[in-house]
């Protein structure tokens, strides 16, 4: 099964894979913004030193809202992946591939892994991150709707032979 999973029939499809961005939307914009520029971040707590991702607003630890941006590893370690070709969401490429991505001197989270051979990614194998833009967010103010440019990103294979091409 090869494609974009999607719902046939009567089932409208209005879910949204990304987030909003723009200031308006998001008190997170500095991580979008850094991904424009290849940078992978996220906040650490200046009083307690707490390292979060996904990126906060207030620290999970002390409640502090005095947070700091820092920049994370771009590559990482493979733990263990997995490929999902049954029961993908909606919206994402079927074959669908997983990751446990341990980055160095930060933390382990399971990531989508892109431009790779279905079945080639295995445990200790490098990756990188790769940012690619989404579709627009399309934003109202007042009257008018305004396209507003979104980005996110994945991890994808260092090995070219894991890559596709």
């Amino acid at each position: 099964m090869r494609g974009i999973s999607r719902l046939e029939g009567k089932y409208a499809v209005t879910m949204d894979l990304y987030p909003p961005q723009g200031k308006e939307f998001t008190r997170i914009q500095p991580f979008f913004d850094n991904l424009r520029q290849n940078r992978f971040t996220t906040t650490r707590c200046k009083k307690c030193g707490k390292l979060s991702y996904p990126p906060r607003i207030i620290c999970p630890e002390c409640l502090s809202e005095d947070l700091e941006w820092v920049d994370l590893p771009t590559e990482g370690t493979v733990i263990e992946a997995v490929v999902e070709e049954i029961g993908v969401p909606v919206g994402f490429e079927v074959p669908l591939v997983l990751a446990m991505v341990e980055l160095p001197n930060a933390f382990t989270f399971i990531v989508r892994i892109v431009n790779c051979k279905p079945g080639t990614l295995q445990s200790g194998d490098k990756v990188r991150l790769n940012v690619f833009e989404v579709e627009p967010f399309p934003a109202e103010f007042g009257r008018e709707t305004v396209e507003i440019p979104r980005v996110y990103f994945a991890f994808e294979p260092v090995d070219p032979e894991k890559r596709i091409k």
